[in-house]
Order: structure tokens, then sequence, then C-alpha cells
């Protein structure tokens, strides 16, 4: 598996095919459509350390958030869904409570005025706030003012812990992404481009704010493997699957891509950039070890190859 490192730089080798014909604004648009994220976060509530899961959904049928929240005595968790498609204003604004362990539990939300792009998340204009014994949690979107005053609670003493974003997207050959690279710092835009027809060998390039980060070539031999990258001088490891792509059948399984800041132990040798056969019951996420080093923020990319 490859585990170089390498530094953003501007396009001035070969560029991908795309970057001739249309910009990365007009991709994400036409070609990259994307349809459900999830962000996993960790906040203290009732003593004890539980996930969170937010996932924001849009398709023709649907578009909605759902809030889970980690119920570690039972299987079923706590969940609230909110309907974010419904063109009444009273379903836009609301509050839904529950109790653990014998305390009340509210979710809070205001959409009314929520401003949406391509994507099933909102940009601006809304808020969503998990509050718990008159503390803020977790809070989500730029109205905080509002949420404050409308909960009548104060922030958290222990602030949410975000632990990674779940994504999928849909595309024909160009895929993008926002995803965060440096802590405390605005998403990054990331797009992946393949080349799997025609004379040449299969290809992939990997760019970050229009910069190319990686070039992949001989993608039969490369479909799975990793490199470190640089992002304003920070190192930011990529380690991608897209066996699915290469020999499956079209939109029998998405290619894997896997963000993460810093610097992770691979699971095989990290000299080797030798693709080993993975056995049907094996984990995607075995590109990675679990162990403590590699228990932060991921970011997981799984991009599906349409018509």
């Amino acid at each position: 598996m490859a585990n170089s490192l390498v530094e953003a730089v501007p396009l001035t080798i070969p560029e991908p095919p795309s970057r001739k014909k249309a910009s990365m604004d007009q991709a994400r648009k036409k070609d990259a459509p994307q349809n459900s994220v999830t962000f996993v976060y960790q906040t203290k509530l009732a003593e004890s350390f539980r996930s969170v899961a937010v996932t924001w959904c849009k398709n023709p049928t649907e578009h909605s958030l759902s809030m889970s929240v980690e119920n570690p005595s039972e299987e079923n968790k706590y969940t609230c869904k909110i309907d974010l498609g419904s063109g009444q204003s009273w379903g836009k604004k609301g509050l839904k409570s529950f109790e653990i362990e014998g305390a009340r539990v509210d979710i809070f939300w205001d959409f009314r005025h929520a401003k949406f792009s391509t994507g099933p998340q909102p940009c601006s204009g809304y808020y969503v706030a998990l509050v718990y014994k008159k503390e803020v949690l977790l809070l989500l979107g730029d109205l905080e003012k509002d949420a404050y005053i409308r909960t009548k609670s104060k922030p958290s003493s222990e602030e949410a812990t975000l632990l990674c974003k779940k994504e999928n997207v849909h595309g024909k050959k160009i895929f993008c992404t926002r995803a965060m690279l440096e802590e405390g710092k605005p998403e990054h835009d990331v797009v992946i481009e393949i080349s799997l027809s025609g004379p040449d060998d299969p290809e992939m390039w990997i760019s970050i704010d229009g910069m190319l980060a990686s070039r992949i070539m001989n993608l039969n031999w490369k479909f799975r493997g990793n490199e470190i990258v640089m992002v304003n001088n920070l190192p930011v490891e990529i380690f991608w699957d897209v066996h699915d792509w290469l020999f499956n059948d079209l939109g029998s399984g998405p290619a894997l891509f896997i963000f993460k800041p810093g610097f992770l132990e691979p699971t095989r040798d990290p000299n080797s950039r030798e693709c080993t056969p993975r056995s049907e019951d094996s984990s995607r996420h075995d590109l990675v070890e679990e162990n403590p080093s590699t228990r932060s923020f991921f970011h997981f990319l799984y991009a599906w190859r349409t018509d």
C-alpha cells in the first residue's frame, strides 16, 4: 500500500480531462449530486459520553433531517426525524422531547428561513439544538443567538466533538465533496475525477481547492492504497478503494475514500503499493487500524458511479 508524502501543487502537470471542459462548480451541480451526509458527534449526556448521529438526506421522494442519540443500555436509539421538504411553515419550526435516565432531553429546530444549495444540508438561516438540563450539548446552524434565546439555555461546559463525516455522492466521472482537513478551519473543496475507459490505463485524480493533490495511474493494479498530501503545510492522509468501480457491475457498489487529517497507521506494509486480494467477509474499513492513534476525525466518502 502506498504511503508517500506529496504536496498539493498547482495544476502544471497533465490535467484531468474535465478541467478543459467545466469548472468545479459546474461539476458539483451536474455530475456529482450529493444526496446524503451523516455527521457523528460525541457529547456528554447523563454522565456518560454518547454518540449523536445527524443525517441530512435529499432524494426525489424525501428531504429530511434525522438525529439519533445513542442509548447504551438498549439497542434502540432516541431518534427525531424532521421533514424538510414539506411546504407547511408550521413544520419547519418545532420541538421533540424524550427522557434519558429520568431526565428530559429536548431537540429544538427552526428551518423557516433556511437557504439550501444543491446538497441536502442548509447553507444558512437555521438552527438545531440538543438540550439537556438547560445546557446546549450540540448546536448546528448559524442562528446561534436565536437558539439560545428560544431554548433558554447556556452552552455546555463540554463541547461536542465531531468524530466523522459519512457521505454518499453519485456521478459519472466526477465526484465532489467538502472535507474538514484542518481542525477549526473551513472545509476544503475536494474533487475526484476518474478515467476508466479508452486506450490508456485507468487513472484517477484527486484535487483539493483546485490544486492537484494526487494522480493515481494504473488503477487496475493500484485500486486500493493511500498517500499523504500536504494541505497548508499540514499532512492529510487519503485512502482509496475503487475495486467495485473496476471489477463489478456499474452501480453494484461504491468506491470508498477516507480523508484523515494527520497520519495513520496502515494495516499493511506502508512501503508496498501492491493491492492484495480482499476476502468477501473483510471490511473496507480495514484500510486503517482500530487503535487509539486513529480514533479522531475521519471523512468517509462513498462514491457511486451512474450511467
